[in-house]
């Protein structure tokens, strides 16, 4: 097993070797929660839940750090603005975003510090700035010194006169117009706190690396984020953390693509695959622009709509059916085809449980890679299984190809669909018991690897609420007389039930053992 990962600071697929065998730090940036989450704030979070869910699955012990920005200009604007405090909109909107991470499965985060927590770790990690002479004091500011840095934009392979910084007053009171902020001496009526250049608040670079360096240590193993944070956010964070440590920050720098508003292609389709076995687009570091990125200023927004509508499991689906590097073309359209594409799935757990009696959702996942090998060379559907397991676990190993992983789960139900059509699973008395035996051995492999991604871990709950009971009853009535209306031999009132029934997006499938119903 060997786990390759693309180093933007290197620009090349590299072996993961953890720093310290065994373990792996990872830190994503978080959101500054000025506002309601839009559907762009989740990439992130997903990528690195899976990425977390592997990595474990793979034998590591994983600590997983995200952050929340919860003092920063726009909170300040946006609390006079509604004649809030900074506080109470932090908390309205961090719970926003708590909730849209559980609605979209993401579960698997360790700490999440808030900067406002952090505030003697960020002072400190500046005076040790100051003490190395890689800061200096203005008027209450505090500003990193950039042309003291000799590595500054290894990074994003841009320099420091790339950065521009702080306008205004700011701007006056710098050396250099690309020194950055560490700290902000305070404005009247902002929030504030007190430090040893007289009150102010921190800057939004220095808090990452000081909630990093408290949690994961001064060298770590993973830092994530999007595209549009390359420069300047994370090539700050190096700066300020690497001249104060006189060490690496981060070994592997992971980012993830930004969302853009276009037509997506069909799910699980032909067009996917063959994308999905193409090179993932190495961006250039830092080329993500506004035409890209799917922001507030775009007018993005309705997430927990967005999860009302569709489920948060096709948002997941939907975010992970494309490799992390490379752009996620988002429109409506394409969440109904990843609806489409998971009535698949569903309609095979529906028939897993009419072969075997047993719920899929209620499988327990082989947890460890190591575990969930198969034996059974003699066994044509067991070796297939095999294949589709190595070749998920292959994807995943490079680069973690989430995409890629998905297109083997599609193929790995087409093969136990096609092999319980061949043996008669659905006939008691036509099956044998060494197949019913391998198609169980191979759901539990779809349940191993659907696991890896985060997937169907818990049965949808029924649209209909509490009066699921009655629906049921009147389309089993429904059923009942379109059924007596075939055997009078009456196949236009038949057919009639059938038409109404699918206008309103109920879809009926007869079979030897009856007919059953599916809403939407």
């Amino acid at each position: 097993m060997t786990i390759r990962l693309y180093n933007t600071l290197t620009r090349n697929k590299e072996e993961f070797v953890p720093i310290t065998p065994g373990k792996v730090g990872i830190y994503l940036c978080g959101p500054t929660v000025y506002a309601k989450a839009h559907i762009g704030h989740m990439v992130g979070p997903v990528i690195f839940d899976t990425v977390k869910r592997y990595l474990v699955y793979s034998g590591y012990q994983v600590t997983w750090v995200v952050n929340i920005t919860d003092v920063d200009d726009k909170l300040i604007k946006k609390g006079k603005e509604r004649g809030l405090s900074m506080a109470e909109v932090a908390c309205e909107n961090t719970a926003d975003y708590l909730a849209n991470l559980a609605g979209l499965g993401v579960d698997q985060i360790d700490h999440m510090p808030k900067a406002t927590e952090n505030i003697d770790e960020i002072i400190q990690f500046i005076q040790g700035l100051m003490d190395r002479d890689f800061a200096y004091a203005v008027d209450g500011d505090v500003f990193f010194d950039v042309g003291k840095d000799p590595g500054y934009g290894k990074l994003s392979n841009r320099s420091a006169d790339s950065q521009q910084g702080e306008g205004g007053e700011a701007a006056a009171k710098k050396r250099s117009s690309g020194d950055f902020a560490l700290w902000k001496a305070a404005k009247a009526d902002e929030p504030s706190w007190d430090s040893p250049w007289g009150l102010g608040r921190p800057g939004w670079h220095i808090e990452c690396s000081a909630m990093s360096r408290r949690l994961l240590g001064e060298t770590f193993d993973i830092h994530g984020g999007g595209l549009d944070l390359i420069f300047p956010h994370h090539e700050n964070e190096i700066a300020q953390s690497e001249c104060c440590h006189g060490k690496p920050m981060v070994k592997y720098w992971l980012h993830n693509g930004l969302l853009r508003a276009v037509a997506a292609g069909k799910l699980g389709g032909r067009s996917q695959r063959e994308a999905e076995q193409a090179t993932a687009h190495e961006a250039t570091p830092g080329e993500a622009t506004a035409d890209t990125k799917m922001s507030r200023s775009k007018g993005a927004g309705g997430l927990a709509d967005q999860i009302e509508r569709f489920g948060g499991e096709t948002l997941r689906f939907f975010l992970l059916r494309t490799h992390y590097r490379s752009t996620v073309e988002y429109s409506e359209q394409g969440l109904e085809e990843t609806k489409t594409g998971l009535e698949g799935f569903a309609r095979f757990f529906e028939r897993f449980q009419r072969i075997t009696g047993q719920s899929f959702y209620e499988l327990t996942p082989i947890a460890r890679r190591a575990d969930g090998e198969l034996a059974g060379d003699d066994d044509p559907l067991l070796a297939e299984v095999a294949q589709r397991r190595a070749d998920f676990a292959a994807k995943m190993d490079d680069d973690f190809n989430t995409g890629g992983a998905i297109s083997e789960l599609f193929e790995l139900v087409r093969a136990l669909n096609k092999f319980a059509d061949q043996q008669q699973l659905e006939d008691s008395a036509a099956r044998s018991p060494a197949a019913l035996a391998s198609f169980q051995r191979g759901v539990v492999t779809l349940r191993e690897l659907t696991a890896v991604l985060g997937l169907f871990r818990t049965a949808p709950t029924s649209k209909t609420g509490g009066e699921g009971e009655l629906v049921n009853q009147l389309m089993g009535l429904v059923v009942e007389l379109r059924a007596d209306a075939r055997k009078r031999k009456d196949f236009a009132t038949a057919d009639r039930i059938r038409q109404v029934l699918g206008e309103l997006g109920i879809a009926l499938e007869d079979r030897k053992d009856g007919t059953i119903w599916r809403l939407p």
